[in-house]
């Protein structure tokens, strides 16, 4: 065959709609950030509140919300925001945002940067900021409300939007479920969110076929020891080397025992002992966090630190009933993506947004952990939680040859490409939700 013939063929397909991103869609939501959703981050931003404190940001969702045109409910879960909006016979589908902030002091010079210190639940002082993007996400909820209140003709079934406290504390979305959320709104029948990225180059999104995210269990390993004085070590039993014996065959499990193409990670984060020069203490404490994204996985990890722990007790020559003792405290499960909906959805992206914006190759180097599966995984709900780009591609080019510096999630220099962040985010849950309910 004569490839040669074909070429203008393929000419002509490209230049369908078929193939051509959404002209109107894109200028619809260009329109609204600069006529609000701009200003409306700038305020967020500068305005950040702590996890399960959001009092101030969930009154000025629920507002933006309810002007759009949606039937709100405020303090769902604390501090959650649930707004509804039915438009005819379909699926009901949810669409989530994170709403909180971190403790730390901003450290960009920006006209809106956070100013904010306040105290925590525990009445410690710190200062605020949105280091993670939530502002850029809860505003992203707000455009997405925007658009599909005012083109109703284009879509059929039920529009469940949240606005989601204490995500970086891993508790606001079980919060909501306890609170009866499913019950007094109903189950949805597809879920969606998504999350702006700084190693994510802007105007590109990265749907996973698989896991978004891992899932995180925090361990906590207490260290009996004999305590007597420093200058007499043989009269006692040292609980700092006992945990040292353990930190150190923590990381054999990973280098060892887990199958290396296994994503798997143990991290000691915190190591507290002692309280003075010439003292060998009673106890040590261990803190740590352990990410897997399997049930398999999760398990091997954390018999692998029970008896890591206590043999090394054992070969301190500690009794049995002093032996270290391991907690497993808070679990979040794996962030998975429902694989035939993700497929389904990045069709949609691809054809709509146009080719480019669906990044085909991305590398998770990290393990981090959401608490969204809190939604989707008792009772079971299809959903898809992708990333969206929030640093411009010349910077993070320009840092890969060591020239320019990225602000990460979680750095006090975080600094989101946030025009383009939220308009592609409206866009893509624009468009998902598009493709799932369909104007009947």
């Amino acid at each position: 065959m004569n490839t040669l013939r074909l070429l203008p063929l393929v000419a002509a397909l490209l230049a369908t709609p078929a193939f051509a991103a959404d002209k109107d869609l894109t200028a619809s939501v260009a329109k609204t950030y600069q006529d609000k959703l701009g200003s409306l981050f700038q305020h967020f931003h500068s305005h950040p509140e702590l996890s399960f404190m959001e009092v101030e940001t969930s009154k000025r969702l629920a507002q933006e919300l309810r002007e759009a045109g949606f039937s709100v409910t405020e303090k769902v879960g604390g501090t959650g925001v649930v707004a509804m909006l039915k438009n005819g016979p379909g699926p009901l589908v949810m669409v989530r945002a994170d709403m909180d902030a971190l403790p730390l002091q901003e450290k960009n010079e920006l006209p809106y940067a956070s100013k904010v210190v306040a105290k925590d639940h525990e009445g410690k002082t710190f200062p605020v900021m949105h280091a993670c993007g939530h502002d850029t996400h809860i505003t992203g909820l707000v455009g997405t409300a925007l658009y599909m209140a005012q083109n109703k003709g284009k879509w059929s079934g039920t529009l469940m939007l949240i606005g989601q406290p204490a995500e970086e504390r891993v508790g606001g979305a079980l919060a909501m479920k306890k609170d009866k959320l499913y019950e007094r709104f109903g189950k949805p029948d597809y879920a969606f969110a998504w999350h702006v990225s700084a190693d994510v180059a802007s105007g590109t999104l990265v749907a996973s076929e698989d896991a978004a995210y891992s899932g995180a269990d925090s361990v906590d390993i207490v260290v009996k020891g004999i305590g007597t004085h420093g200058a007499s070590p043989h009269n006692g039993k040292d609980p700092i080397q006992i945990a040292n014996l353990i930190y150190n065959g923590l990381q054999t499990i990973i280098s060892r025992e887990k199958a290396p193409r296994e994503p798997g990670v143990i991290t000691v984060g915190s190591f507290h002992a002692g309280t003075k020069h010439n003292i060998i203490s009673d106890e040590a404490r261990l803190q740590l966090t352990v990410r897997s994204e399997n049930p398999q996985t999760r398990k091997q990890l954390l018999d692998a630190i029970e008896r890591v722990a206590k043999n090394a007790g054992r070969m301190a020559g500690m009794p049995e009933d002093l032996l270290p003792t391991v907690i497993v405290g808070e679990h979040t499960p794996p962030t998975a993506n429902d694989t035939a909906l993700a497929k389904r959805l990045k069709a949609a992206w691809e054809k709509r947004l146009g080719p480019g914006v669906v990044a085909s190759t991305y590398t998770r180097d990290g393990m981090g952990a959401e608490d969204f599966p809190y939604f989707t995984e008792d009772p079971y709900i299809p959903s898809v939680y992708i990333r969206v780009g929030g640093t411009p591609k010349a910077v993070i080019d320009a840092a890969k040859e060591g020239k320019a510096t990225i602000g990460y999630n979680h750095s006090p220099l975080f600094k989101a490409d946030a025009e383009a962040a939220i308009r592609l985010g409206v866009e893509a849950t624009v468009t998902a939700l598009l493709d799932l309910m369909p104007k009947k």
